[in-house]
């Protein structure tokens, strides 16, 4: 039995043949347009052309509302899972061992099942309270989850060849990776599009900031490599982006702050059957004034200043973006030289498949759900009023006489005559 180390680089050795060449996806009319041009200026204008063409669809979906916005999460996650698995499927396939790709897809059904029946439990508890057959999903949900996974991993159990097991094992963990990688973080997307929509636009947004203006900087002005990783990567476009990064999102942020489209959490309202974002903006949201540090008063002749609190806010999760988010691109870069592969995918002429493009956006995914949890959040009495809304009316009589009984004792309400 050949090591994995071995079967891999006999994939690597069989590559021409076994691996379909990667196709030049760019419009016919757009390779006319810039047919006299080097190849690197080509290169230049397709990925700025299909950069802006994103950034309008991109925005026309943030017009269309939050809805639209949890579906093009939920798109690009499937792509980025299929991007990733692809790749694995090419080990895999090439023995002819069965149930690889019909797995993989069993396991990302059972593991969005299991997160957004959470997200629906979370947020749409008076639209499941008014379904019985949705209370019941709901109740029995984590069972229900769980029944699931086991189905699949004895699936995967009776599926193992002989002479074969340790490869399977090994397309196994890269199924439970890829999962990982690609549903939790979407999942983690959408829990912060709930806390308000700046939450979701000020961290993607300065991601894309920072690899356009680091692509900027680099093209006119590299000459420092970076990281081996990625030797298109160059000091002078990781400086540029990590400043200019900064000041786009404090820039960005204080345009949204000031609408409560963008800073109201997002709620759903069961009796219109609608999202909706519509509340009193909270402190972070309302102008304050601040007293400029005396070294910067003698270079900006300001005293104070005012701005949203958000806006300083804004500065940690543009730093993250711009230090520590391209670290996702690495990895990304990583994985691919592993296995000798240009992109992911070929999706977008000139930018690759769609987990080239967003393979910094997980790492910031993660680390804005971490910061609203640890410095921004607090009780949220909408959503517990849900939850209360769910309970048995013998529950909510106990929860009603408690909150009673402490809030008498606290001098708030004052004792009824009957007792």
């Amino acid at each position: 039995e050949l090591d994995l180390e071995e079967r891999l680089g006999e994939l690597d050795l069989r590559s021409d043949s076994d691996v379909p060449p990667p196709t030049d996806s760019t419009p016919e009319i757009l390779k006319r347009a810039l047919s006299g041009l080097s190849a690197r200026w080509k290169n230049w204008w397709i990925r700025g052309i299909l950069s802006l063409a994103m950034i309008s669809v991109f925005f026309l979906i943030i017009y269309l509302g939050s809805f639209m916005l949890m579906l093009l999460v939920l798109s690009i996650q499937v792509k980025c899972y299929h991007e990733i698995i692809t790749i694995g499927y090419r080990v895999y396939h090439s023995y002819d061992l069965p149930w690889f790709r019909s797995l993989s897809w069993y396991f990302l059904l059972c593991v969005n099942y299991f997160f957004y029946g959470e997200t629906v439990a979370d947020y749409f508890a008076t639209f499941v309270q008014r379904r019985e057959q949705l209370q019941f999903l709901i109740r029995y949900h984590r069972f229900i989850s769980f029944a699931l996974y086991l189905t699949g991993f004895c699936m995967f159990v009776l599926s193992l060849v002989k002479k074969h097991y340790r490869l399977q094992f090994y397309m196994f963990a890269w199924t439970h990776v890829t999962l990982l990688i690609t549903v939790t973080q979407s999942h983690l997307v959408i829990q912060n599009l709930f806390e308000g929509m700046i939450w979701f636009l000020v961290p993607i947004s300065s991601v894309i900031c920072n690899d356009i203006t680091a692509y900027i900087f680099g093209f006119f002005f590299g000459r420092t490599p970076l990281i081996k990783l990625s030797p298109k990567k160059t000091w002078e476009g990781f400086i540029g982006g990590f400043f200019s990064t900064v000041v786009f999102g404090f820039i960005f942020s204080y345009f949204l702050a000031q609408h409560q489209y963008f800073v109201c959490p997002v709620e759903y309202n069961s009796e219109t059957n609608r999202f909706v974002t519509e509340c009193e903006p909270s402190e972070l949201f309302q102008m304050k004034k601040y007293s400029v540090p005396p070294l910067l008063q003698a270079v900006l002749g300001w005293e104070t200043v005012n701005m949203y609190p958000f806006q300083m806010h804004s500065i940690a999760l543009s730093t993250f973006a711009s230090l520590i988010g391209p670290f996702g691109g690495f990895f990304a870069s990583g994985f691919k030289r592993a296995f000798k592969i240009k992109d992911f995918a070929d999706t977008i002429p000139g930018h690759g498949g769609i987990m080239d493009r967003f393979d910094c956006q997980y790492l910031m995914a993660t680390f804005v759900h971490v910061y609203i949890t640890s410095f921004i959040r607090g009780p949220n009495p909408s959503k517990l009023l849900k939850q209360l809304l769910i309970l048995q009316p013998e529950q909510q009589l106990s929860v009603y006489k408690t909150l009673k009984s402490h809030l008498v004792e606290k001098g708030i309400l004052q004792p009824s005559l009957r007792g």
